[in-house]
């Protein structure tokens, strides 16, 4: 399995936590919004996105973050949710200007979110996947 996702350097993946209401919303708002070239959804808890996860040194049993893979560029945390916003085009760019707040900073804010996530927002009872009706 993992061949097949690391074959490509030119591929871009987005791998999300499909039990958070905030991360699997993001999700669904991405796949009506479409991207040129689109991110590839994959749902942390499917084989692939487990695989992905642990490639790249994220415990796939507890994590922090998500995953962005986009054409050879690993990026999360703060970095991850500011390139995938920004990827929308139009507007959605001037979510580049958040990235004039310092790292640590934004990474705090992002890091506390991921921690209450289910908290705050609830956890979906079965895990979203890309194309699945809500």
């Amino acid at each position: 399995m993992k061949a097949s996702w690391t074959v490509n350097p030119f591929r871009r993946v987005l791998v999300y936590d499909g039990y958070c209401h905030v991360c699997s919303g993001w999700a669904r708002f991405m796949a009506r919004h479409p991207i040129t070239p689109p991110f590839t959804l994959v749902a942390m808890q499917t084989e692939a996105g487990r695989a992905l996860l642990t490639e790249h040194g994220i415990d796939p049993e507890d994590p922090a973050t998500f995953l962005v893979l986009d054409r050879g560029r690993v990026l999360t945390d703060s970095d991850g949710a500011i390139h995938v916003v920004a990827a929308l085009g139009g507007l959605w760019r001037a979510m580049y200007l958040a990235r004039g707040v310092p790292k640590p900073w934004r990474d705090s804010l992002y890091r506390l979110l991921a921690r209450n996530r289910y908290r705050w927002f609830g956890r979906r009872a079965v895990c979203h996947l890309p194309g699945m009706r809500d």
